[in-house]
Order: C-alpha cells, then structure tokens, then sequence
C-alpha cells in the first residue's frame, strides 16, 4: 500500500522540493543510527514562535553529538520563511510547524564517528494540529510508566524509539500522554514536559540529563510571573504528582494543557476534582497573549 504524502515544499541539503520526491540516502547515519537530532518550531499566522531558543535549542543538541551546526541564524530563518510561506501560497495553514533535521551525514556502517562527513539537513512544514475545544474544556487523560529509555533525555535525539513506546502505552488506553517516572520520581512525558500545582504554585522536574529542556521551560517561568503565579523546579515524587492539585502538560503543539485524569483517577480535589484548574486558565489565557508578541 502506497502512503499519500502532502504536497508541500521541504529543504534537503540545499535544494527545495516537493517532498513526496525528496530523497536521503540508506546509508545516512540518521537511518542506519538514529544518529542525528531534531528540532520543531510553532508558526502562528506565518510568523515563527520564540525562534531564537529553538535554535538555540538545536545547537546545543548538535553539541552534545560533536555535529557541526551547518546553518547560522540568518540561514536557518531564511530557509524557515521560505518554506512556511509556500506552504500557506498553496492553501495550507497558517499555524504552522516547522520540523528540522540534521543528522551526521552519508557513510560506510561503522558505530565509530566518522570524520570529514557533511551533515545532512533535512526540513519540512505541516499544518499545526493543536488541542482541540473539547479537549481544553475537559482535559485530557494521561497514563503512567517507569521511565526505560536512554539516560540522555536532554539531546532532542532522532533516536526515539523508547519515546515512541511509551506514547503508544497512553495510546492503548485511550489517553493522551504517558508521564514518566525513573525511580519514583518524575522525568517528562513521551513528548511533553510535564507539570504539577501545589498550593497554587506550579512545580517542574529539575533540569538534567533525564528531562528534554523544553522550550516551554523558560515560557512558563515568563508566564508564571506575569501571572503572579509561583513557580519552582525541584524533585517531584510520583505520589506527589497522584495527588496534585492540577497536572498540566506542555509542548509545541499543546502548548499548555490541563491533565484532569491520571492513571483513571480524577485530579485535584472537592469540587475542582476532574476539571481543569485555576492555574491552568491563568497561563493559557497568557500564552494566547505570548504567541502575539514573541513571534517574528
């Protein structure tokens, strides 16, 4: 059976085409390996969102591989822009994403890294597919899991078979997401970061080689002092996160979400038990406000 590709433009090491004919090599160490990372960037109305800690973002992954960053900002914006606007000319959307790639490049199978290999740069865009109404009015349902993937979360790494496994269990129960736990405490989930309330403070895992640095890291600390909300990342223990005021989770395209059922039990309490909470308005209601003015 032959899947249908969108017709839309994308970039493959320097050139622009239609990407249902673009094509990578089998030998490239991103198919072979894994071996390369990946970046997504939001668009909303053509313009790109906090674009400058996406790349930012993506250099440091490309650091942690030893890949030489292939673009400058001028050139990553550039390449961006152009592929964004043609998608919107034939009748896409204007919210918009933008998934990058760059892997290590072409050669013979060896684990060892080869040397004087030109990366291989991969981009393309996609009709933004963001939470629906119903799902922000009610919330969303998420599943638990001990975390068994890699021990190096924080590479936005194109190796995510152990992530593509872990969504699939939230999947098999109908919910949205799988949160995470490495020894009882709380990592993030398949493809978001994942956030508890306390007392009406907004708590996050600590930074480390186990949690992906979102790009919402820094947003949501933003949002929470425009809102006056508390904000603190330190250890969270899974009973904690069972018996949380709010869960919210956070990603390009959730943006920010309300969680209202975790592992088949109603979040928070009394009457707010099921429903999306306080602290969860507050800062969607100011990240509508942030989309309009961080995005060029």
């Amino acid at each position: 059976m032959t899947t249908h590709l969108p017709d839309s433009l994308c970039y493959l090491n320097g050139e622009y085409g239609p990407l249902a004919e673009t094509k990578v090599s089998v030998l490239d160490r991103g198919f072979i390996f894994g071996d390369g990372i990946y970046e997504v960037v939001p668009v909303y109305g053509t313009k790109l969102f906090r674009f400058d800690e996406h790349m930012a973002r993506l250099g440091r992954s490309l650091a942690k591989l030893r890949i030489a960053n292939p673009h400058g900002r001028e050139e990553w914006l550039e390449r961006c822009r152009k592929l964004v606007a043609a998608f919107a000319e034939r009748g896409g959307e204007s919210d918009q994403v933008v998934y990058i790639q760059v892997t290590r490049g072409v050669a013979l199978r060896d684990h060892v890294m080869p040397a004087g290999v030109s990366p291989t740069v991969f981009m393309m865009v996609s009709a933004m597919k963001p939470a629906s109404g119903e799902q922000r009015h009610h919330g969303v349902a998420v599943v638990s899991a001990n975390d068994f993937r890699w021990e190096r979360g924080d590479i936005k790494s194109t190796s995510l078979l152990g992530n593509v496994l872990a969504r699939q269990l939230s999947a098999d129960h109908g919910a949205i997401e799988t949160v995470m736990f490495r020894n009882g405490w709380l990592t993030e989930a398949s493809a978001s970061n994942v956030w508890i309330v306390h007392e009406g403070a907004l708590l996050g895992s600590p930074k480390s080689e186990h949690v992906l640095e979102g790009i919402r890291y820094e947003l949501i600390k933003e949002l929470c002092e425009e809102s006056g909300i508390a904000y603190n990342l330190r250890p969270i223990a899974e009973a904690e996160v069972a018996a949380a005021d709010e869960i919210l989770l956070s990603s390009a395209t959730k943006e920010v979400l309300p969680v209202t059922t975790f592992d088949g039990e109603g979040v928070g309490h009394g009457a707010m038990r099921g429903k999306p909470g306080p602290v969860y308005a507050k800062l969607y209601e100011a990240y509508q406000r942030a989309k309009r003015a961080q995005s060029i």
